[in-house]
């Protein structure tokens, strides 16, 4: 079996915790909070090759139970009275094996225990906010690395010469 990397996010939790969709959420303007929650999540999960499980809470869409696919995350909308907690806390334990590596993004510390007892790792909101910025990054680095070997594929330099060059540059600024 090939290892797995599983993200469970509780998506109400870190729509509270994020400062923009936060205050899109207090707007009035939740579908969008959940969009762009949704979009940060699919970008990060395809980078970083995890499987990532957005659960929402059914308090802000009475009367809607669903899971689906969508933009490569799974999308689940818990049954009427069931929280996120409540739906991760069960849902868990199936994918925790071996060849899984298991990490529950939450900011609610209670849950955070409950997940790391079923041998889950925890994550703060505040933690994937910040590493997702971080991916942010490596993406744009990764971007700049593969512009920049395009550019010297079509340049008549060698890779020599062209250290040769920088070496110059460098001793001509000292």
């Amino acid at each position: 079996m090939k290892k797995r990397d599983i993200l469970f996010v509780d998506g109400y939790n870190m729509i509270g915790a994020w400062g923009e969709l936060n205050r899109l959420m207090r707007q009035g303007d939740t579908q969008e909070a959940r969009d762009r929650l949704l979009f940060e999540l699919s970008n990060y999960g395809k980078y970083r090759n995890w499987q990532v499980i957005v659960v929402f809470d059914a308090q802000h869409v009475p009367g809607v139970t669903t899971s689906f696919d969508y933009a490569n995350l799974q999308v689940v909308f818990t049954e009427s009275g069931e929280t996120a907690d409540t739906y991760i806390e069960r849902e868990v334990g199936q994918y925790i094996r071996a060849w899984n590596r298991v990490i529950v993004a939450t900011s609610d510390m209670a849950e955070q225990w409950l997940i790391f007892q079923k041998g889950a790792l925890r994550q703060s909101s505040q933690e994937l906010w910040i590493d997702i910025q971080y991916a942010k990054q490596q993406i744009q680095e990764d971007i700049r690395t593969h512009y920049d070997a395009m550019i010297r594929r079509h340049s008549p330099w060698q890779v020599e010469q062209l250290k040769q060059l920088d070496q110059l540059r460098y001793d001509l600024d000292q």
